[in-house]
Order: C-alpha cells, then structure tokens, then sequence
C-alpha cells in the first residue's frame, strides 16, 4: 500500500488490496509522509472503511481530529456492545463514539454539564441498547481520572441503535445528496457567508443528518422531555436556533413530516459548531475551532 493523503502523523489515506481508499491510523503513520511513499505496515494499528458513501477525506479528517487514545478507548469499550448485543460495528460507530467520548472528556474535564432529556424514551424503546451503553460508560469511567455523567449512555445508546439502522443503501445517500447541499445553502444565507463544506464540523453535522433522515424513515424521531433543552439552546444560540428552524421547514416541505422540537434542537447545535469556524473566505489557517455538540 502507499500514502494516498497524510491527515498527520498518525493518520493516512491509502488504497487497499481491492482497490478501495481506507484510512489508516498508527503512530508515526504519516510522519513526514507524502503522497506516493510506501506504507509502513509494521506501524498500522487500525484500519477505518468509509462506508454508506461517506466521503474518505471528510471521514479521515475526522479521525485526525479525533486524539488516538480516544479511538483506541471508544474501540475497546465497543467490544461490549458486540458481545451484549450479539452484533458486529462498522468502522464509522467507533468514530463516531471516539468523537463523541473525546467532546464528554472534555466537558468533564471543563465542568460543563449536559443534559439529555430522553432517558425515559430511550429506556422504553432500547432497552437492551441502553444496558450496554451504560455498561460502556462505566467501562470508559474507569479508564478515566475524571469520569463522564452517567447519562452519556442515553447518547451512546443512540449510536448504538443508528449502527442497527444503517443498511448500506448508496442509492439513499445519492438521493439525499441535494437536499444535503439545499440546507448548507440555507445555512450559508442566514449567516451571510459561505462554510467550509470539507471542514470537520460540516461533516459531523452530515453524519447527524444521515441519523436523522434513518430515523425519519422509521418513525422515530427525537421527540421526549425537550422543553428544557429547547430553552437553553435559544437563550445560548440564538442566531443558530433561528437557522435551525429554517432547515426544519426545508425538511418539512421534502420529506412531508413535521420535525420534532428536539430534532430541532441538535440542528441548532450543529449550526453553532460550524458558524464557530472561521470563514473560508477570510481565513487562511486552515485550522478548525474545537467546539461542542453532541454527533447523534
């Protein structure tokens, strides 16, 4: 194999044997790499496939972004829910939760609480889900010096049951593909300026969109105990909220169903994250500004 792309040292884009592009992580991986170098496989520690038509370099800049202790603790707390739930995980859910388990680190370690609001519907409709994530919780906590709250595993049961749900269907993802770009064009006129679309945070905020449209098709939208939620992200994210309804009157109108205020909610949370990068425009760094909001 050889280096397709260096996302950093530890993170490289490259073709497998069947000609499909995977990322590759180990450290050292890409240390004064360059496009055309062999891979040092002795160095390989895990190997992420894009799947669902994710794109690889979005998927691989996510996992740069993501620190490498992180992965390696979402992936071993993952092992339980494959043997709880008797399943395998694609790649992305370990992303996703080393995504999410690094932002809750963070939280912790700065004193910012979050609350989720849906234990009570998340307890009644995955009841077996939300074992094992609360088992995963307490496998993470122990690996910690600052543990996360206990209800971190409402939002990893989520990833747990989005994994069930994703069926592998490239034709849905093609077909989503211009509605993905009508709501960053809705995004981009209520701020007045153009988002990086390859950015890290615009490809979280596809992921969320990605859930969301499955649990649309299967009539189980985000829906219990918002009232509070729904207050606090006005009062924090005013500008965002305001975006957040307009790209819920877009699906509306496409999808033909109303959109629960909870779903709302993370749409606003997920145009915060990307109004908090710089602008394309303007910015030359290239860098993208940590923020929070929670990948469902």
């Amino acid at each position: 194999m050889e280096i397709l792309r260096v996302f950093n040292n530890n993170v490289v884009l490259s073709r497998n044997a069947a000609g499909q592009e995977v990322i590759l992580t180990g450290r050292g991986l890409g240390f004064q790499g360059r496009p055309g170098d062999p891979i040092d496989e002795s160095k390989v520690a895990r190997t992420f496939m894009p799947t669902d038509g994710r794109d690889p370099d979005n998927f691989g800049a996510l996992i740069a972004d993501i620190p490498p202790e992180h992965i390696t603790l979402a992936d071993e707390a993952l092992d339980i829910a494959r043997r709880e739930l008797s399943t395998t995980l694609p790649s992305h859910v370990v992303v996703a939760l080393a995504d999410h388990l690094s932002f809750a680190i963070k939280r912790a370690h700065s004193g910012i609480g979050m609350e989720y609001p849906l234990r009570s519907e998340v307890s009644h409709l995955y009841p077996r889900e939300l074992a094992a994530a609360t088992k995963i919780v307490a496998y993470v906590n122990s690996r910690l010096d600052e543990p996360i709250p206990q209800d971190e595993a409402v939002a990893i049961t989520l990833h747990l049951v989005n994994a069930g749900f994703a069926s592998g269907d490239l034709s849905e993802t093609y077909r989503m593909t211009g509605l993905f770009r009508q709501l960053f064009e809705v995004v981009e006129q209520a701020y007045g300026r153009p988002f990086d679309r390859d950015s890290v945070s615009a490809a979280r905020f596809i992921t969320h969109l990605r859930y969301f449209f499955i649990r649309m098709r299967k009539g189980e939208q985000l829906s219990e105990g918002h009232d509070i939620l729904v207050a606090a992200i006005q009062e924090a994210y005013p500008q965002a909220y305001s975006c957040a309804l307009k790209l819920a009157a877009v699906l509306e109108l496409r999808l033909g169903d109303a959109i629960t205020d909870n779903e709302i909610v993370y749409l606003a949370m997920h145009v915060a994250r990307l109004s908090a990068e710089p602008d394309p425009a303007t910015s030359d760094t290239g860098v993208d500004v940590p923020t929070g909001g929670p990948m469902l």
